[in-house]
Protein backbone atom coordinates (compact mmCIF):
# COMPACT_ATOMS: atom_id res chain seq x y z
CA UNK A 1 0.00 0.00 0.00
CA UNK A 2 2.56 2.53 -0.85
CA UNK A 3 0.38 4.78 -3.32
CA UNK A 4 -0.67 7.72 -1.41
CA UNK A 5 -3.58 8.16 -3.89
CA UNK A 6 -5.32 4.94 -3.06
CA UNK A 7 -8.85 5.58 -1.95
CA UNK A 8 -10.51 4.24 1.76
CA UNK A 9 -14.05 3.50 1.37
CA UNK A 10 -14.98 3.98 5.17
CA UNK A 11 -17.46 1.33 6.57
CA UNK A 12 -20.51 1.75 8.60
CA UNK A 13 -20.52 2.79 12.00
CA UNK A 14 -21.55 0.69 14.72
CA UNK A 15 -20.84 -1.42 17.66
CA UNK A 16 -17.03 -2.57 18.01
CA UNK A 17 -18.18 -5.78 18.49
CA UNK A 18 -21.04 -8.62 18.15
CA UNK A 19 -20.27 -9.65 21.78
CA UNK A 20 -21.85 -6.07 22.94
CA UNK A 21 -25.25 -7.54 21.62
CA UNK A 22 -27.98 -8.84 23.35
CA UNK A 23 -27.92 -12.53 21.45
CA UNK A 24 -24.54 -13.40 19.65
CA UNK A 25 -25.68 -13.28 15.67
CA UNK A 26 -24.27 -16.16 13.90
CA UNK A 27 -23.36 -16.50 10.01
CA UNK A 28 -23.40 -18.89 7.77
CA UNK A 29 -20.60 -18.30 4.77
CA UNK A 30 -20.95 -20.71 1.78
CA UNK A 31 -17.94 -21.00 0.07
CA UNK A 32 -14.25 -21.31 0.79
CA UNK A 33 -12.53 -19.35 -1.99
CA UNK A 34 -10.82 -15.77 -1.62
CA UNK A 35 -14.84 -14.42 -1.33
CA UNK A 36 -15.99 -16.60 1.31
CA UNK A 37 -12.78 -16.70 3.25
CA UNK A 38 -12.56 -13.17 3.10
CA UNK A 39 -16.28 -12.56 4.45
CA UNK A 40 -15.80 -14.97 7.22
CA UNK A 41 -12.44 -13.38 8.54
CA UNK A 42 -14.54 -10.21 8.60
CA UNK A 43 -17.31 -11.33 10.14
CA UNK A 44 -15.55 -13.62 13.00
CA UNK A 45 -13.14 -10.64 13.37
CA UNK A 46 -16.50 -8.60 15.07
CA UNK A 47 -17.32 -11.07 17.08
CA UNK A 48 -20.25 -13.23 14.83
CA UNK A 49 -20.52 -16.64 15.67
CA UNK A 50 -19.56 -18.00 12.00
CA UNK A 51 -19.90 -21.44 10.13
CA UNK A 52 -17.98 -21.58 6.80
CA UNK A 53 -19.05 -24.18 4.16
CA UNK A 54 -16.39 -25.29 1.34
CA UNK A 55 -17.57 -28.34 -0.88
CA UNK A 56 -14.01 -29.07 -1.68
CA UNK A 57 -11.92 -31.27 0.58
CA UNK A 58 -9.76 -27.67 0.66
CA UNK A 59 -10.02 -24.43 1.13
CA UNK A 60 -9.42 -21.45 -1.44
CA UNK A 61 -11.90 -22.79 -4.07
CA UNK A 62 -10.14 -21.94 -7.90
CA UNK A 63 -6.69 -20.58 -6.37
CA UNK A 64 -6.68 -23.92 -4.00
CA UNK A 65 -3.53 -26.01 -3.59
CA UNK A 66 -4.07 -30.24 -3.20
CA UNK A 67 -1.90 -33.21 -3.08
CA UNK A 68 -1.87 -36.30 -5.96
CA UNK A 69 -0.31 -39.14 -5.97
CA UNK A 70 2.43 -39.85 -8.84
CA UNK A 71 2.41 -43.62 -10.04
CA UNK A 72 5.51 -44.25 -7.13
CA UNK A 73 3.00 -43.19 -4.73
CA UNK A 74 4.78 -40.52 -3.40
CA UNK A 75 2.95 -36.83 -2.92
CA UNK A 76 3.19 -34.34 -5.34
CA UNK A 77 1.56 -30.63 -4.78
CA UNK A 78 -0.92 -29.64 -7.73
CA UNK A 79 -3.35 -26.64 -8.19
CA UNK A 80 -5.22 -24.91 -11.08
CA UNK A 81 -2.33 -22.85 -12.02
CA UNK A 82 -0.44 -19.42 -11.69
CA UNK A 83 -1.66 -16.27 -9.60
CA UNK A 84 -0.38 -12.95 -9.89
CA UNK A 85 -0.89 -11.38 -6.42
CA UNK A 86 -0.79 -7.33 -7.74
CA UNK A 87 0.80 -4.80 -5.02
CA UNK A 88 -2.96 -2.98 -5.56
CA UNK A 89 -4.62 -5.86 -4.63
CA UNK A 90 -5.39 -4.12 -1.65
CA UNK A 91 -7.89 -5.79 0.24
CA UNK A 92 -6.83 -9.12 -0.59
CA UNK A 93 -3.08 -8.47 0.66
CA UNK A 94 -4.98 -7.21 3.95
CA UNK A 95 -6.63 -11.02 4.19
CA UNK A 96 -3.67 -12.67 4.35
CA UNK A 97 -1.58 -10.12 6.53
CA UNK A 98 -3.89 -11.86 8.95
CA UNK A 99 -1.47 -15.24 9.26
CA UNK A 100 1.93 -12.99 7.87
CA UNK A 101 1.89 -9.04 8.38
CA UNK A 102 5.13 -8.69 5.84
CA UNK A 103 3.78 -11.08 3.66
CA UNK A 104 6.16 -13.40 3.97
CA UNK A 105 4.59 -16.08 1.82
CA UNK A 106 4.34 -13.73 -1.69
CA UNK A 107 7.62 -13.34 -3.32
CA UNK A 108 7.98 -10.85 -6.31
CA UNK A 109 8.58 -11.70 -9.76
CA UNK A 110 10.61 -9.24 -11.82
CA UNK A 111 9.49 -9.85 -14.53
CA UNK A 112 6.75 -11.60 -16.39
CA UNK A 113 7.65 -11.44 -20.46
CA UNK A 114 4.94 -11.60 -23.52
CA UNK A 115 6.06 -13.19 -26.80
CA UNK A 116 4.25 -13.81 -30.17
CA UNK A 117 4.08 -15.77 -33.11
CA UNK A 118 7.11 -13.81 -34.68
CA UNK A 119 9.36 -14.00 -32.03
CA UNK A 120 8.63 -10.21 -30.65
CA UNK A 121 9.11 -10.02 -27.14
CA UNK A 122 7.61 -7.74 -24.92
CA UNK A 123 8.53 -7.00 -21.24
CA UNK A 124 7.54 -5.22 -17.70
CA UNK A 125 10.89 -4.83 -16.15
CA UNK A 126 12.25 -1.66 -15.17
CA UNK A 127 8.96 0.40 -15.81
CA UNK A 128 7.97 3.64 -14.21
CA UNK A 129 5.45 3.05 -11.60
CA UNK A 130 3.71 6.90 -11.95
CA UNK A 131 1.43 7.13 -14.22
CA UNK A 132 1.12 7.65 -17.09
CA UNK A 133 4.72 7.17 -17.63
CA UNK A 134 4.29 3.37 -17.05
CA UNK A 135 1.89 2.90 -19.84
CA UNK A 136 3.93 5.61 -21.98
CA UNK A 137 7.07 3.77 -21.84
CA UNK A 138 5.81 0.32 -22.03
CA UNK A 139 4.34 1.46 -25.62
CA UNK A 140 7.40 3.31 -26.61
CA UNK A 141 9.85 0.49 -26.01
CA UNK A 142 7.29 -2.69 -26.90
CA UNK A 143 8.73 -3.88 -30.12
CA UNK A 144 4.90 -4.21 -31.52
CA UNK A 145 4.20 -0.43 -30.71
CA UNK A 146 5.36 2.62 -33.05
CA UNK A 147 5.20 6.14 -32.59
CA UNK A 148 3.56 6.20 -35.80
CA UNK A 149 0.53 4.12 -34.30
CA UNK A 150 0.59 6.33 -31.05
CA UNK A 151 -0.31 8.48 -33.57
CA UNK A 152 -2.73 7.13 -35.42
CA UNK A 153 -5.16 5.97 -32.28
CA UNK A 154 -8.47 7.49 -32.50
CA UNK A 155 -8.62 9.71 -29.87
CA UNK A 156 -12.19 9.95 -29.09
CA UNK A 157 -12.80 6.30 -29.10
CA UNK A 158 -9.60 5.56 -26.70
CA UNK A 159 -10.77 8.57 -24.53
CA UNK A 160 -12.24 5.89 -21.62
CA UNK A 161 -9.03 4.58 -21.32
CA UNK A 162 -7.77 8.07 -19.99
CA UNK A 163 -10.73 7.90 -18.14
CA UNK A 164 -12.16 5.28 -16.12
CA UNK A 165 -14.80 5.77 -13.51
CA UNK A 166 -16.70 3.19 -11.87
CA UNK A 167 -19.57 2.27 -12.82
CA UNK A 168 -19.62 5.17 -15.41
CA UNK A 169 -17.52 3.14 -17.88
CA UNK A 170 -19.20 0.03 -17.17
CA UNK A 171 -22.47 2.06 -18.39
CA UNK A 172 -20.87 3.33 -21.53
CA UNK A 173 -18.59 0.56 -22.67
CA UNK A 174 -20.15 -2.99 -21.31
CA UNK A 175 -22.32 -3.65 -24.37
CA UNK A 176 -19.13 -3.34 -26.73
CA UNK A 177 -16.52 -6.14 -26.75
CA UNK A 178 -13.09 -5.81 -26.05
CA UNK A 179 -11.79 -6.57 -29.60
CA UNK A 180 -14.10 -4.52 -31.30
CA UNK A 181 -13.17 -1.52 -28.92
CA UNK A 182 -9.06 -2.31 -29.63
CA UNK A 183 -10.32 -2.13 -33.83
CA UNK A 184 -12.55 1.35 -32.82
CA UNK A 185 -9.30 2.81 -31.66
CA UNK A 186 -6.93 1.43 -34.37
CA UNK A 187 -5.04 -0.30 -31.66
CA UNK A 188 -2.22 -2.05 -34.02
CA UNK A 189 -3.13 -5.88 -34.03
CA UNK A 190 0.16 -6.70 -33.57
CA UNK A 191 0.54 -5.39 -29.94
CA UNK A 192 -3.05 -6.14 -29.19
CA UNK A 193 -1.38 -10.08 -28.73
CA UNK A 194 1.10 -8.82 -25.86
CA UNK A 195 -0.85 -5.56 -24.53
CA UNK A 196 -4.16 -6.38 -23.87
CA UNK A 197 -4.55 -9.85 -24.39
CA UNK A 198 -3.03 -10.22 -21.23
CA UNK A 199 -5.90 -8.94 -19.49
CA UNK A 200 -8.39 -11.03 -21.61
CA UNK A 201 -6.74 -14.18 -20.68
CA UNK A 202 -6.61 -13.43 -16.78
CA UNK A 203 -10.66 -13.68 -17.18
CA UNK A 204 -10.31 -16.87 -19.19
CA UNK A 205 -11.25 -15.82 -22.23
CA UNK A 206 -10.27 -14.08 -25.68
CA UNK A 207 -11.06 -10.90 -26.48
CA UNK A 208 -14.50 -10.85 -28.61
CA UNK A 209 -15.85 -12.56 -25.47
CA UNK A 210 -14.78 -9.93 -23.04
CA UNK A 211 -16.47 -6.28 -22.17
CA UNK A 212 -14.76 -3.76 -23.04
CA UNK A 213 -15.85 -2.30 -19.50
CA UNK A 214 -13.43 -4.74 -18.10
CA UNK A 215 -10.97 -4.37 -20.81
CA UNK A 216 -10.68 -0.33 -19.81
CA UNK A 217 -11.31 -0.91 -15.94
CA UNK A 218 -8.28 -3.87 -15.67
CA UNK A 219 -6.03 -0.71 -17.75
CA UNK A 220 -6.77 1.46 -15.48
CA UNK A 221 -6.07 -0.56 -11.98
CA UNK A 222 -2.96 -2.04 -13.65
CA UNK A 223 -1.66 0.80 -15.25
CA UNK A 224 -2.86 4.14 -15.67
CA UNK A 225 -5.03 4.20 -12.16
CA UNK A 226 -2.29 3.07 -9.82
CA UNK A 227 1.45 3.73 -8.92
CA UNK A 228 2.11 0.47 -7.34
CA UNK A 229 3.54 -0.55 -10.04
CA UNK A 230 3.28 -3.40 -12.15
CA UNK A 231 5.62 -6.41 -11.07
CA UNK A 232 3.40 -8.72 -8.67
CA UNK A 233 4.32 -11.25 -6.20
CA UNK A 234 3.98 -15.12 -6.31
CA UNK A 235 2.81 -17.61 -3.65
CA UNK A 236 6.50 -19.14 -2.89
CA UNK A 237 4.78 -23.12 -1.81
CA UNK A 238 1.66 -24.08 -2.97
CA UNK A 239 -1.44 -22.27 -2.26
CA UNK A 240 -2.91 -24.61 0.30
CA UNK A 241 1.09 -24.65 2.80
CA UNK A 242 1.37 -20.85 1.96
CA UNK A 243 -2.03 -19.67 2.24
CA UNK A 244 -5.10 -21.04 3.27
CA UNK A 245 -3.91 -23.94 5.49
CA UNK A 246 -2.67 -20.90 7.88
CA UNK A 247 -5.65 -19.14 7.18
CA UNK A 248 -7.78 -21.54 8.23
CA UNK A 249 -5.82 -22.21 11.69
CA UNK A 250 -6.34 -18.36 12.00
CA UNK A 251 -10.14 -18.26 11.52
CA UNK A 252 -10.68 -21.66 13.97
CA UNK A 253 -8.73 -19.59 16.45
CA UNK A 254 -11.20 -17.09 15.89
CA UNK A 255 -14.45 -20.23 16.44
CA UNK A 256 -15.23 -20.47 13.02
CA UNK A 257 -16.96 -23.89 12.56
CA UNK A 258 -14.97 -24.88 8.85
CA UNK A 259 -16.72 -27.65 7.12
CA UNK A 260 -14.36 -29.07 4.27
CA UNK A 261 -15.86 -31.52 1.87
CA UNK A 262 -19.53 -30.06 2.98
CA UNK A 263 -21.52 -29.02 0.20
CA UNK A 264 -24.73 -26.46 0.57
CA UNK A 265 -28.20 -27.69 -0.82
CA UNK A 266 -30.17 -25.36 -0.08
CA UNK A 267 -30.45 -21.93 1.94
CA UNK A 268 -34.18 -21.18 3.29
CA UNK A 269 -35.59 -17.90 4.91
CA UNK A 270 -38.26 -17.23 7.71
CA UNK A 271 -38.75 -14.34 10.18
CA UNK A 272 -36.39 -16.03 12.56
CA UNK A 273 -33.57 -16.08 10.00
CA UNK A 274 -32.20 -18.71 8.00
CA UNK A 275 -31.62 -22.41 7.20
CA UNK A 276 -28.78 -23.55 5.19
CA UNK A 277 -28.79 -27.62 4.30
CA UNK A 278 -26.63 -29.55 3.24
CA UNK A 279 -26.07 -32.39 1.34
CA UNK A 280 -25.98 -35.30 4.04
CA UNK A 281 -29.58 -33.97 5.27
CA UNK A 282 -27.45 -31.64 7.87
CA UNK A 283 -28.97 -27.84 8.55
CA UNK A 284 -27.49 -25.41 10.45
CA UNK A 285 -29.49 -22.14 11.47
CA UNK A 286 -28.04 -18.61 11.06
CA UNK A 287 -29.11 -15.26 11.87
CA UNK A 288 -26.95 -14.12 8.40
CA UNK A 289 -25.96 -15.86 5.31
CA UNK A 290 -22.77 -15.09 2.54
CA UNK A 291 -23.51 -17.03 -0.52
CA UNK A 292 -19.70 -17.04 -1.81
CA UNK A 293 -19.92 -20.18 -4.67
CA UNK A 294 -18.97 -20.08 -7.61
CA UNK A 295 -21.33 -19.38 -10.61
CA UNK A 296 -22.31 -22.85 -11.03
CA UNK A 297 -22.87 -23.73 -7.17
CA UNK A 298 -25.02 -20.24 -6.59
CA UNK A 299 -27.03 -20.79 -9.31
CA UNK A 300 -27.82 -24.32 -8.35
CA UNK A 301 -28.47 -23.49 -4.35
CA UNK A 302 -30.82 -20.40 -5.92
CA UNK A 303 -32.62 -22.91 -7.87
CA UNK A 304 -33.12 -25.30 -4.93
CA UNK A 305 -33.96 -22.49 -2.62
CA UNK A 306 -37.31 -20.76 -3.54
CA UNK A 307 -37.84 -18.82 -0.83
CA UNK A 308 -34.87 -16.49 -1.35
CA UNK A 309 -34.73 -13.44 -3.02
CA UNK A 310 -37.68 -11.93 -5.41
CA UNK A 311 -38.21 -12.89 -9.08
CA UNK A 312 -36.16 -10.28 -10.44
CA UNK A 313 -32.73 -11.15 -8.26
CA UNK A 314 -33.42 -14.83 -8.90
CA UNK A 315 -33.36 -14.16 -12.99
CA UNK A 316 -30.09 -11.99 -11.95
CA UNK A 317 -28.08 -15.39 -10.61
CA UNK A 318 -29.66 -17.47 -13.32
CA UNK A 319 -28.64 -15.34 -16.00
CA UNK A 320 -24.90 -15.39 -14.67
CA UNK A 321 -22.50 -17.83 -16.78
CA UNK A 322 -19.04 -19.06 -17.06
CA UNK A 323 -16.69 -18.34 -19.34
CA UNK A 324 -15.17 -21.00 -21.85
CA UNK A 325 -13.31 -23.88 -20.52
CA UNK A 326 -9.60 -23.75 -19.85
CA UNK A 327 -6.84 -26.59 -19.56
CA UNK A 328 -4.14 -26.80 -17.07
CA UNK A 329 -0.99 -29.15 -18.29
CA UNK A 330 1.37 -29.45 -15.45
CA UNK A 331 4.56 -31.41 -16.63
CA UNK A 332 7.02 -33.11 -14.34
CA UNK A 333 10.54 -32.96 -16.97
CA UNK A 334 13.58 -35.92 -16.20
CA UNK A 335 15.65 -32.55 -17.01
CA UNK A 336 15.78 -29.12 -16.01
CA UNK A 337 14.34 -26.42 -18.57
CA UNK A 338 17.04 -23.86 -19.29
CA UNK A 339 18.42 -21.57 -16.49
CA UNK A 340 17.74 -18.27 -18.14
CA UNK A 341 14.20 -19.07 -18.65
CA UNK A 342 11.44 -16.82 -17.48
CA UNK A 343 9.19 -18.07 -14.67
CA UNK A 344 6.32 -17.40 -16.44
CA UNK A 345 5.78 -16.58 -20.21
CA UNK A 346 2.87 -15.06 -21.77
CA UNK A 347 1.91 -15.74 -25.41
CA UNK A 348 0.21 -14.47 -28.31
CA UNK A 349 -0.92 -15.95 -31.67
CA UNK A 350 0.39 -19.24 -30.59
CA UNK A 351 -2.56 -21.06 -30.28
CA UNK A 352 -3.56 -23.03 -28.16
CA UNK A 353 -1.01 -22.22 -25.59
CA UNK A 354 -1.38 -19.47 -23.34
CA UNK A 355 1.17 -18.93 -20.79
CA UNK A 356 4.09 -21.22 -19.84
CA UNK A 357 5.23 -21.03 -15.64
CA UNK A 358 8.13 -22.61 -14.66
CA UNK A 359 7.20 -23.96 -10.97
CA UNK A 360 10.49 -24.66 -9.74
CA UNK A 361 11.71 -21.13 -10.12
CA UNK A 362 9.28 -19.79 -7.45
CA UNK A 363 6.73 -22.37 -5.64
CA UNK A 364 8.95 -25.08 -3.01
CA UNK A 365 7.40 -27.90 -3.62
CA UNK A 366 8.59 -28.04 -7.26
CA UNK A 367 11.80 -26.82 -6.32
CA UNK A 368 12.52 -29.46 -4.09
CA UNK A 369 11.15 -31.92 -6.89
CA UNK A 370 13.71 -30.48 -9.31
CA UNK A 371 16.97 -30.45 -6.68
CA UNK A 372 15.83 -34.33 -6.14
CA UNK A 373 15.79 -35.61 -9.36
CA UNK A 374 17.33 -33.06 -11.58
CA UNK A 375 14.46 -32.29 -13.15
CA UNK A 376 12.16 -29.39 -13.78
CA UNK A 377 8.42 -28.86 -13.58
CA UNK A 378 6.03 -27.07 -16.30
CA UNK A 379 2.77 -25.91 -16.50
CA UNK A 380 0.98 -24.83 -19.54
CA UNK A 381 -2.53 -22.92 -19.69
CA UNK A 382 -4.88 -23.08 -22.90
CA UNK A 383 -7.82 -20.61 -22.31
CA UNK A 384 -11.11 -20.61 -24.09
CA UNK A 385 -10.53 -23.81 -26.04
CA UNK A 386 -13.55 -26.02 -26.67
CA UNK A 387 -12.74 -28.89 -25.16
CA UNK A 388 -10.04 -30.87 -23.47
CA UNK A 389 -9.10 -33.42 -26.18
CA UNK A 390 -5.71 -35.72 -26.81
CA UNK A 391 -4.87 -33.22 -29.62
CA UNK A 392 -4.98 -29.96 -27.96
CA UNK A 393 -2.27 -31.15 -25.39
CA UNK A 394 0.04 -32.44 -28.12
CA UNK A 395 -0.34 -29.11 -29.53
CA UNK A 396 0.65 -27.41 -26.30
CA UNK A 397 3.42 -29.59 -25.59
CA UNK A 398 4.34 -28.68 -29.01
CA UNK A 399 4.55 -24.85 -28.82
CA UNK A 400 6.23 -25.90 -25.65
CA UNK A 401 9.01 -27.34 -27.38
CA UNK A 402 8.97 -24.38 -30.01
CA UNK A 403 9.36 -22.11 -27.29
CA UNK A 404 11.96 -24.13 -25.03
CA UNK A 405 13.49 -26.41 -27.62
CA UNK A 406 15.27 -28.00 -24.33
CA UNK A 407 12.46 -29.66 -23.11
CA UNK A 408 11.98 -31.32 -26.66
CA UNK A 409 14.23 -34.30 -25.53
CA UNK A 410 12.72 -34.60 -22.31
CA UNK A 411 11.06 -37.25 -20.94
CA UNK A 412 7.97 -36.77 -18.77
CA UNK A 413 8.18 -38.25 -15.48
CA UNK A 414 4.62 -37.41 -14.11
CA UNK A 415 1.89 -35.56 -16.19
CA UNK A 416 -1.55 -33.88 -14.31
CA UNK A 417 -4.15 -32.60 -16.73
CA UNK A 418 -7.42 -30.85 -15.21
CA UNK A 419 -9.70 -28.98 -17.52
CA UNK A 420 -12.20 -26.51 -15.75
CA UNK A 421 -15.31 -24.21 -16.86
CA UNK A 422 -16.20 -22.83 -14.14
CA UNK A 423 -14.72 -19.08 -14.05
CA UNK A 424 -17.49 -16.07 -14.29
CA UNK A 425 -18.14 -14.80 -17.76
CA UNK A 426 -17.58 -11.13 -17.56
CA UNK A 427 -19.04 -10.59 -21.13
CA UNK A 428 -20.46 -7.85 -22.94
CA UNK A 429 -23.84 -6.77 -21.57
CA UNK A 430 -23.30 -8.51 -18.40
CA UNK A 431 -22.69 -5.98 -16.50
CA UNK A 432 -26.71 -4.45 -15.98
CA UNK A 433 -27.62 -7.52 -15.12
CA UNK A 434 -25.19 -8.89 -13.02
CA UNK A 435 -26.26 -9.73 -9.03
CA UNK A 436 -24.77 -7.19 -6.26
CA UNK A 437 -23.32 -7.90 -3.03
CA UNK A 438 -26.69 -6.42 -1.00
CA UNK A 439 -29.91 -8.33 -2.01
CA UNK A 440 -33.38 -8.40 -1.93
CA UNK A 441 -33.30 -10.56 1.19
CA UNK A 442 -32.76 -8.78 4.09
CA UNK A 443 -29.29 -10.85 5.85
CA UNK A 444 -28.47 -12.37 2.39
CA UNK A 445 -25.29 -11.46 0.74
CA UNK A 446 -23.37 -12.60 -2.55
CA UNK A 447 -19.49 -12.20 -2.90
CA UNK A 448 -17.29 -13.56 -5.81
CA UNK A 449 -15.47 -12.25 -8.71
CA UNK A 450 -18.66 -12.69 -11.31
CA UNK A 451 -20.75 -10.17 -8.46
CA UNK A 452 -21.46 -6.66 -9.26
CA UNK A 453 -19.25 -4.35 -7.04
CA UNK A 454 -19.21 -0.47 -8.31
CA UNK A 455 -15.61 -0.37 -7.30
CA UNK A 456 -12.34 -0.64 -9.56
CA UNK A 457 -11.49 -4.16 -8.83
CA UNK A 458 -10.82 -7.35 -10.67
CA UNK A 459 -9.89 -11.02 -10.47
CA UNK A 460 -8.73 -12.07 -7.20
CA UNK A 461 -9.18 -8.83 -5.79
CA UNK A 462 -12.96 -8.50 -7.06
CA UNK A 463 -13.36 -11.98 -5.03
CA UNK A 464 -11.69 -10.43 -1.59
CA UNK A 465 -13.77 -7.06 -2.25
CA UNK A 466 -17.14 -8.88 -2.42
CA UNK A 467 -16.35 -10.52 0.65
CA UNK A 468 -15.93 -7.82 2.89
CA UNK A 469 -18.30 -5.97 1.45
CA UNK A 470 -21.01 -8.73 1.65
CA UNK A 471 -20.06 -9.20 5.30
CA UNK A 472 -20.29 -5.13 6.10
CA UNK A 473 -23.79 -6.07 4.63
CA UNK A 474 -24.58 -8.37 7.99
CA UNK A 475 -22.28 -6.57 10.38
CA UNK A 476 -24.76 -3.48 9.76
CA UNK A 477 -27.59 -5.53 9.88
CA UNK A 478 -26.38 -6.66 13.09
CA UNK A 479 -25.29 -2.50 14.43
CA UNK A 480 -21.42 -3.79 14.31
CA UNK A 481 -19.26 -1.66 12.59
CA UNK A 482 -17.70 -3.25 9.63
CA UNK A 483 -14.22 -2.73 7.78
CA UNK A 484 -12.59 -0.61 5.52
CA UNK A 485 -12.00 -1.42 2.10
CA UNK A 486 -9.08 -0.29 -0.09
CA UNK A 487 -8.85 0.47 -4.11
CA UNK A 488 -7.20 2.28 -6.81
CA UNK A 489 -8.64 5.26 -7.30
CA UNK A 490 -12.06 5.47 -8.38
CA UNK A 491 -11.55 7.53 -11.72
CA UNK A 492 -8.94 8.49 -14.03
CA UNK A 493 -5.90 9.80 -11.68
CA UNK A 494 -4.24 12.03 -14.28
CA UNK A 495 -6.10 15.57 -14.69
CA UNK A 496 -3.83 15.91 -17.95
CA UNK A 497 -5.54 13.00 -19.34
CA UNK A 498 -8.94 13.37 -18.26
CA UNK A 499 -8.71 17.07 -19.45
CA UNK A 500 -7.64 16.04 -22.58
CA UNK A 501 -9.94 12.98 -23.20
CA UNK A 502 -12.53 15.81 -22.22
CA UNK A 503 -11.66 18.07 -24.70
CA UNK A 504 -11.80 15.53 -27.33
CA UNK A 505 -14.85 14.35 -26.30
CA UNK A 506 -16.32 18.40 -26.40
CA UNK A 507 -14.68 18.57 -29.69
CA UNK A 508 -15.94 15.76 -31.40
CA UNK A 509 -19.41 16.37 -29.73
CA UNK A 510 -19.86 19.46 -32.03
Amino acid sequence: MTDPRRVRHPAKPGLPEATGLATRPRAAVIGGGIAGLSAAAALAERGVDVDLFEKETYLGGRVGGWSEPDSGGSSLAMNRGFHAFFRQYYNLRNLLRRIDPDLGMLAPLDDYPLVDAEGRRDTFRGLPSTPPLNAIMFALRSPTFRLRDLIRLDARAAAPLAEVSVPRTYEELDDLDAETFLHNINFPPAAQHLAFEVFSRSFFTRPAALSAAELATMFHIYFLGSSEGLVFDVATSNFDVALWNPLCEYLQNLGVRVHLGTAVQSVSHKDDGFTVSVASGASVHADGVVLAADVPALKSIVANSVNIGDSEWRARVERLGTAAPFVVQRLWLDRPVRSDRPAFLGTGGLPPLDNISVLDRYEREASAWAHRTGGSVVELHAYSVSEDTPQLRRDMLGRLHELYPETASASIVTEKTLTREDCPRLGPGDFATRPTVRTSTPGLALAGDGIRIDLPVALMERAATTGVAAANVLLDRFGVRGHDMYTVPVRGRSPVLRHLAGRVERRTSR
